[in-house]
Protein backbone atom coordinates (compact mmCIF):
# COMPACT_ATOMS: atom_id res chain seq x y z
CA UNK A 1 0.00 0.00 0.00
CA UNK A 2 2.87 2.36 0.75
CA UNK A 3 6.65 1.98 0.47
CA UNK A 4 9.96 3.80 0.37
CA UNK A 5 12.32 2.30 -2.17
CA UNK A 6 15.96 2.66 -1.11
CA UNK A 7 18.53 2.37 -3.89
CA UNK A 8 21.72 1.27 -2.12
CA UNK A 9 23.54 1.45 -5.44
CA UNK A 10 22.87 5.20 -5.47
CA UNK A 11 24.38 5.57 -1.98
CA UNK A 12 27.48 3.65 -3.07
CA UNK A 13 27.84 5.73 -6.22
CA UNK A 14 27.31 9.01 -4.37
CA UNK A 15 30.02 8.18 -1.83
CA UNK A 16 32.38 7.08 -4.58
CA UNK A 17 31.72 10.27 -6.55
CA UNK A 18 32.15 12.60 -3.56
CA UNK A 19 35.29 10.79 -2.46
CA UNK A 20 36.83 11.38 -5.88
CA UNK A 21 35.59 14.97 -6.02
CA UNK A 22 37.00 15.94 -2.63
CA UNK A 23 40.08 13.70 -2.76
CA UNK A 24 39.44 13.03 0.91
CA UNK A 25 38.61 10.23 3.29
CA UNK A 26 34.87 10.08 3.87
CA UNK A 27 33.09 9.80 7.20
CA UNK A 28 29.60 8.69 6.12
CA UNK A 29 26.96 10.07 8.46
CA UNK A 30 24.19 7.52 9.08
CA UNK A 31 22.51 9.12 12.11
CA UNK A 32 18.71 9.30 12.43
CA UNK A 33 18.36 5.84 10.87
CA UNK A 34 20.50 6.85 7.92
CA UNK A 35 18.45 10.02 7.30
CA UNK A 36 15.39 7.77 7.06
CA UNK A 37 16.99 5.34 4.59
CA UNK A 38 17.93 2.71 7.19
CA UNK A 39 21.16 3.07 9.14
CA UNK A 40 22.54 -0.41 8.53
CA UNK A 41 21.82 -0.51 4.80
CA UNK A 42 23.17 3.03 4.39
CA UNK A 43 26.32 2.15 6.36
CA UNK A 44 26.99 -1.00 4.35
CA UNK A 45 26.45 0.86 1.06
CA UNK A 46 28.62 3.81 2.11
CA UNK A 47 31.47 1.54 3.15
CA UNK A 48 31.17 -0.32 -0.15
CA UNK A 49 31.44 3.05 -1.89
CA UNK A 50 34.73 3.80 -0.12
CA UNK A 51 33.81 5.51 3.14
CA UNK A 52 36.43 4.77 5.79
CA UNK A 53 34.38 5.73 8.86
CA UNK A 54 30.78 6.15 9.95
CA UNK A 55 29.29 9.01 11.94
CA UNK A 56 26.23 8.96 14.20
CA UNK A 57 24.75 11.35 16.73
CA UNK A 58 24.61 9.12 19.79
CA UNK A 59 26.10 5.99 21.27
CA UNK A 60 22.87 3.99 20.95
CA UNK A 61 23.01 4.43 17.18
CA UNK A 62 26.64 3.31 17.13
CA UNK A 63 26.00 0.21 19.23
CA UNK A 64 23.08 -0.76 16.97
CA UNK A 65 25.51 -0.76 14.04
CA UNK A 66 27.93 -2.91 16.01
CA UNK A 67 25.12 -5.39 16.81
CA UNK A 68 24.39 -5.56 13.09
CA UNK A 69 27.95 -6.76 12.51
CA UNK A 70 29.51 -3.52 11.26
CA UNK A 71 33.09 -3.33 12.53
CA UNK A 72 34.24 -0.18 10.71
CA UNK A 73 35.30 2.81 12.82
CA UNK A 74 32.26 4.74 14.11
CA UNK A 75 32.27 8.13 15.81
CA UNK A 76 29.34 9.33 17.99
CA UNK A 77 29.36 12.95 19.12
CA UNK A 78 26.22 13.91 21.06
CA UNK A 79 25.92 12.67 24.65
CA UNK A 80 23.45 13.11 27.50
CA UNK A 81 24.73 14.63 30.74
CA UNK A 82 26.42 11.92 32.79
CA UNK A 83 26.46 9.46 29.88
CA UNK A 84 28.14 6.11 30.56
CA UNK A 85 30.83 5.56 27.93
CA UNK A 86 31.87 2.03 28.98
CA UNK A 87 29.88 0.11 26.35
CA UNK A 88 31.08 2.47 23.65
CA UNK A 89 34.72 2.11 24.68
CA UNK A 90 34.43 -1.69 24.94
CA UNK A 91 32.92 -1.77 21.43
CA UNK A 92 35.59 0.45 19.93
CA UNK A 93 33.17 3.31 19.29
CA UNK A 94 34.96 6.63 18.98
CA UNK A 95 33.58 9.42 21.13
CA UNK A 96 33.17 13.03 20.16
CA UNK A 97 34.27 14.98 23.24
CA UNK A 98 33.04 18.53 23.79
CA UNK A 99 34.16 19.31 27.34
CA UNK A 100 36.66 18.57 30.09
CA UNK A 101 33.97 16.57 31.92
CA UNK A 102 33.34 14.38 28.89
CA UNK A 103 37.07 13.86 28.44
CA UNK A 104 37.39 12.62 32.02
CA UNK A 105 34.35 10.36 31.62
CA UNK A 106 35.79 8.84 28.45
CA UNK A 107 39.12 8.14 30.15
CA UNK A 108 37.34 6.66 33.18
CA UNK A 109 35.55 4.19 30.87
CA UNK A 110 38.84 2.81 29.55
CA UNK A 111 39.98 -0.51 30.87
CA UNK A 112 41.23 -3.95 30.03
CA UNK A 113 43.84 -2.60 27.66
CA UNK A 114 41.20 -0.65 25.70
CA UNK A 115 41.92 3.10 25.73
CA UNK A 116 39.00 5.37 24.93
CA UNK A 117 39.15 6.60 21.32
CA UNK A 118 38.14 10.26 21.11
CA UNK A 119 37.65 13.10 18.65
CA UNK A 120 37.93 16.47 20.37
CA UNK A 121 35.27 18.87 19.12
CA UNK A 122 36.14 22.57 19.02
CA UNK A 123 33.60 25.37 19.23
CA UNK A 124 34.29 27.57 16.21
CA UNK A 125 31.18 29.73 16.04
CA UNK A 126 28.11 27.50 15.67
CA UNK A 127 27.29 28.01 19.37
CA UNK A 128 26.28 24.42 19.97
CA UNK A 129 28.52 21.83 21.61
CA UNK A 130 32.29 21.90 21.39
CA UNK A 131 35.21 22.92 23.59
CA UNK A 132 35.13 26.69 24.05
CA UNK A 133 38.34 28.53 23.11
CA UNK A 134 38.85 29.55 26.76
CA UNK A 135 38.84 25.87 27.81
CA UNK A 136 40.91 24.40 25.02
CA UNK A 137 44.33 24.70 26.66
CA UNK A 138 43.15 22.81 29.75
CA UNK A 139 41.40 20.09 27.72
CA UNK A 140 44.32 19.60 25.33
CA UNK A 141 46.85 19.38 28.15
CA UNK A 142 44.72 16.80 29.96
CA UNK A 143 44.16 14.83 26.74
CA UNK A 144 47.93 14.70 26.19
CA UNK A 145 48.46 13.47 29.76
CA UNK A 146 45.78 10.80 29.41
CA UNK A 147 47.31 9.64 26.13
CA UNK A 148 50.72 9.30 27.80
CA UNK A 149 49.33 7.03 30.52
CA UNK A 150 47.32 4.94 28.03
CA UNK A 151 43.81 5.93 29.10
CA UNK A 152 42.78 7.35 25.76
CA UNK A 153 43.87 8.00 22.22
CA UNK A 154 42.93 11.17 20.38
CA UNK A 155 41.90 10.07 16.89
CA UNK A 156 40.72 13.42 15.57
CA UNK A 157 39.98 17.10 16.03
CA UNK A 158 36.76 18.36 14.51
CA UNK A 159 34.14 21.05 14.33
CA UNK A 160 31.09 22.03 12.28
CA UNK A 161 30.35 24.93 9.94
CA UNK A 162 27.22 27.08 9.85
CA UNK A 163 27.02 27.33 6.02
CA UNK A 164 25.86 30.92 6.51
CA UNK A 165 28.31 32.42 4.03
CA UNK A 166 31.80 31.75 2.71
CA UNK A 167 33.09 34.51 4.98
CA UNK A 168 31.47 33.00 8.08
CA UNK A 169 32.77 29.56 7.23
CA UNK A 170 36.28 30.86 6.65
CA UNK A 171 36.16 32.60 10.03
CA UNK A 172 35.24 29.25 11.60
CA UNK A 173 38.10 27.57 9.75
CA UNK A 174 40.53 30.17 11.13
CA UNK A 175 39.24 29.45 14.64
CA UNK A 176 39.62 25.73 14.00
CA UNK A 177 43.18 26.16 12.72
CA UNK A 178 44.06 28.13 15.85
CA UNK A 179 42.70 25.30 17.99
CA UNK A 180 44.59 22.69 16.00
CA UNK A 181 47.82 24.66 16.40
CA UNK A 182 47.27 25.01 20.16
CA UNK A 183 46.58 21.29 20.46
CA UNK A 184 49.79 20.46 18.60
CA UNK A 185 51.80 22.77 20.85
CA UNK A 186 50.51 20.78 23.84
CA UNK A 187 51.29 17.40 22.31
CA UNK A 188 47.92 16.53 20.72
CA UNK A 189 48.36 15.96 16.98
CA UNK A 190 45.89 13.29 15.85
CA UNK A 191 45.76 11.87 12.33
CA UNK A 192 42.29 13.22 11.49
CA UNK A 193 40.86 16.70 11.24
CA UNK A 194 37.33 17.21 9.92
CA UNK A 195 35.05 20.21 9.73
CA UNK A 196 33.33 19.98 6.32
CA UNK A 197 29.91 18.44 5.78
CA UNK A 198 28.53 18.03 2.24
CA UNK A 199 28.13 21.75 1.55
CA UNK A 200 31.69 22.78 2.39
CA UNK A 201 33.18 19.51 1.16
CA UNK A 202 31.96 20.40 -2.34
CA UNK A 203 32.31 24.18 -2.35
CA UNK A 204 35.12 25.06 0.07
CA UNK A 205 38.29 23.06 -0.66
CA UNK A 206 40.21 24.57 2.26
CA UNK A 207 37.68 22.96 4.61
CA UNK A 208 38.48 19.40 3.52
CA UNK A 209 41.63 18.68 5.57
CA UNK A 210 41.87 15.29 3.85
CA UNK A 211 38.74 14.08 5.68
CA UNK A 212 35.12 15.12 5.12
CA UNK A 213 31.97 14.23 7.04
CA UNK A 214 29.21 13.63 4.52
CA UNK A 215 25.55 13.33 5.38
CA UNK A 216 22.85 14.54 2.99
CA UNK A 217 25.04 14.23 -0.11
CA UNK A 218 25.51 10.48 0.19
CA UNK A 219 21.72 10.09 -0.02
CA UNK A 220 21.74 12.01 -3.30
CA UNK A 221 20.26 15.30 -2.10
CA UNK A 222 21.86 18.64 -2.85
CA UNK A 223 22.61 20.96 0.09
CA UNK A 224 22.44 23.96 -2.25
CA UNK A 225 19.38 25.97 -3.27
CA UNK A 226 20.82 26.83 -6.66
CA UNK A 227 21.99 23.36 -7.73
CA UNK A 228 20.09 20.10 -8.06
CA UNK A 229 21.38 16.67 -7.18
CA UNK A 230 21.88 16.02 -10.90
CA UNK A 231 23.97 19.21 -11.17
CA UNK A 232 26.28 17.72 -8.52
CA UNK A 233 26.43 14.27 -10.11
CA UNK A 234 24.36 12.70 -7.31
CA UNK A 235 21.40 10.28 -7.46
CA UNK A 236 18.57 10.45 -4.90
CA UNK A 237 18.44 7.13 -3.07
CA UNK A 238 14.85 7.26 -1.77
CA UNK A 239 11.62 7.05 -3.73
CA UNK A 240 8.39 7.39 -1.74
CA UNK A 241 5.34 5.88 -3.38
CA UNK A 242 1.95 4.33 -2.68
CA UNK A 243 -0.81 2.56 -4.58
CA UNK A 244 -3.96 4.58 -5.27
CA UNK A 245 -6.47 3.17 -2.78
CA UNK A 246 -9.74 4.59 -4.15
CA UNK A 247 -11.02 6.56 -7.13
CA UNK A 248 -14.15 8.71 -7.10
CA UNK A 249 -15.83 10.78 -9.82
CA UNK A 250 -17.43 13.88 -8.30
CA UNK A 251 -19.35 16.93 -9.53
CA UNK A 252 -18.20 20.54 -9.44
CA UNK A 253 -18.34 22.11 -5.99
CA UNK A 254 -17.45 18.94 -4.09
CA UNK A 255 -15.51 19.55 -0.87
CA UNK A 256 -12.33 17.56 -0.33
CA UNK A 257 -10.81 16.45 2.99
CA UNK A 258 -11.00 18.25 6.34
CA UNK A 259 -12.12 21.85 6.30
CA UNK A 260 -12.98 21.78 2.59
CA UNK A 261 -9.93 23.90 1.80
CA UNK A 262 -10.26 22.46 -1.70
CA UNK A 263 -13.55 22.42 -3.63
CA UNK A 264 -13.65 21.01 -7.13
CA UNK A 265 -14.10 23.61 -9.85
CA UNK A 266 -15.54 21.19 -12.41
CA UNK A 267 -16.66 17.58 -12.62
CA UNK A 268 -13.47 15.71 -11.82
CA UNK A 269 -11.81 12.53 -10.59
CA UNK A 270 -10.34 12.24 -7.11
CA UNK A 271 -7.64 9.70 -6.26
CA UNK A 272 -7.00 8.65 -2.67
CA UNK A 273 -3.35 8.06 -1.69
CA UNK A 274 -2.76 6.10 1.56
CA UNK A 275 0.04 8.21 3.01
CA UNK A 276 -0.33 10.90 5.64
CA UNK A 277 1.39 12.87 8.33
CA UNK A 278 1.65 9.72 10.50
CA UNK A 279 3.99 8.46 7.77
CA UNK A 280 5.99 11.68 7.72
CA UNK A 281 4.22 13.42 4.84
CA UNK A 282 4.16 17.04 6.06
CA UNK A 283 0.67 18.43 6.69
CA UNK A 284 2.16 21.87 5.91
CA UNK A 285 2.33 20.77 2.25
CA UNK A 286 -1.48 20.45 2.06
CA UNK A 287 -2.74 21.80 -1.24
CA UNK A 288 0.78 22.07 -2.63
CA UNK A 289 2.78 18.82 -2.38
CA UNK A 290 3.36 17.29 -5.84
CA UNK A 291 2.32 13.73 -6.70
CA UNK A 292 3.09 11.86 -9.93
CA UNK A 293 0.28 9.59 -11.17
CA UNK A 294 0.11 8.07 -14.63
CA UNK A 295 2.89 10.18 -16.07
CA UNK A 296 1.53 13.54 -14.84
CA UNK A 297 2.16 15.54 -11.69
CA UNK A 298 -0.67 17.00 -9.63
CA UNK A 299 -0.76 18.91 -6.32
CA UNK A 300 -2.37 17.44 -3.23
CA UNK A 301 -6.03 18.55 -3.09
CA UNK A 302 -7.03 19.84 0.34
CA UNK A 303 -5.55 18.87 3.66
CA UNK A 304 -3.20 15.98 4.25
CA UNK A 305 -4.70 13.75 6.95
CA UNK A 306 -3.02 11.36 9.33
CA UNK A 307 -3.18 8.36 6.98
CA UNK A 308 -4.22 9.65 3.57
CA UNK A 309 -4.65 12.54 1.17
CA UNK A 310 -6.53 13.23 -2.04
CA UNK A 311 -5.30 14.21 -5.49
CA UNK A 312 -7.61 15.95 -7.96
CA UNK A 313 -6.58 14.49 -11.34
CA UNK A 314 -9.30 16.11 -13.47
CA UNK A 315 -10.11 13.89 -16.45
CA UNK A 316 -6.75 12.12 -16.38
CA UNK A 317 -7.32 8.34 -16.34
CA UNK A 318 -6.53 6.75 -12.98
CA UNK A 319 -7.46 3.41 -11.42
CA UNK A 320 -7.22 1.75 -8.04
CA UNK A 321 -3.73 0.28 -7.72
CA UNK A 322 -2.00 2.86 -9.91
CA UNK A 323 1.33 4.09 -8.60
CA UNK A 324 1.46 7.50 -6.92
CA UNK A 325 5.02 8.82 -6.49
CA UNK A 326 5.56 11.64 -4.02
CA UNK A 327 9.28 12.05 -4.61
CA UNK A 328 12.28 10.26 -6.05
CA UNK A 329 14.79 10.94 -8.81
CA UNK A 330 13.72 13.95 -10.89
CA UNK A 331 15.79 12.74 -13.84
CA UNK A 332 13.34 9.82 -14.05
CA UNK A 333 10.31 12.11 -13.95
CA UNK A 334 9.53 11.99 -10.23
CA UNK A 335 9.06 15.10 -8.09
CA UNK A 336 12.11 15.87 -5.94
CA UNK A 337 12.23 15.82 -2.16
CA UNK A 338 13.12 19.51 -2.59
CA UNK A 339 9.69 20.10 -4.17
CA UNK A 340 8.00 18.75 -1.04
CA UNK A 341 10.35 20.80 1.13
CA UNK A 342 9.38 23.95 -0.75
CA UNK A 343 5.70 23.05 -0.41
CA UNK A 344 6.11 22.60 3.35
CA UNK A 345 8.46 25.58 3.91
CA UNK A 346 11.24 23.34 5.17
CA UNK A 347 14.37 21.61 3.85
CA UNK A 348 14.65 18.35 1.95
CA UNK A 349 16.82 16.89 4.74
CA UNK A 350 13.67 16.89 6.88
CA UNK A 351 11.47 15.39 4.16
CA UNK A 352 13.48 12.16 3.84
CA UNK A 353 14.42 11.89 7.51
CA UNK A 354 10.84 12.19 8.77
CA UNK A 355 9.41 9.25 6.77
CA UNK A 356 8.03 7.02 9.50
CA UNK A 357 8.43 3.37 10.43
CA UNK A 358 4.94 2.50 9.13
CA UNK A 359 6.35 2.89 5.63
CA UNK A 360 8.24 -0.30 4.71
CA UNK A 361 11.66 0.20 3.15
CA UNK A 362 12.35 -1.91 0.05
CA UNK A 363 16.04 -2.20 -0.82
CA UNK A 364 17.04 -2.21 -4.48
CA UNK A 365 20.25 -1.74 -6.42
CA UNK A 366 20.03 0.18 -9.67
Amino acid sequence: MREAIIDVGAIEDNVRHLRRLTESDVIAVVKADGYGHGAVRAAVAALAGGATRLGVADIGEALALRRAGIDAPIVAWLHAPGADFSDAVASGVELGVSSFVQLQAAAAAAGGGHPALVHLKLETGLSRNGIAPADQRLVFAEAARLERIGRLRVVGLFSHLSNTSVEDDRAAIRAFDAGVALAASLGVAPPLRHIAATNAAIDLPEARYGCVRLGIGIYGISPFHDRTSADLGLRPAMTLRAAVAAVRRVPAGTGVSYGYTHRTETDTTLALVPLGYADGVPRQASGRGPVRIGGRTFPVAGRIAMDQFVVDVGDHPVAVGDEAVLFGDPTLGAPAARDWADAADTIDYEIVTRIGTRVPRTQVRE
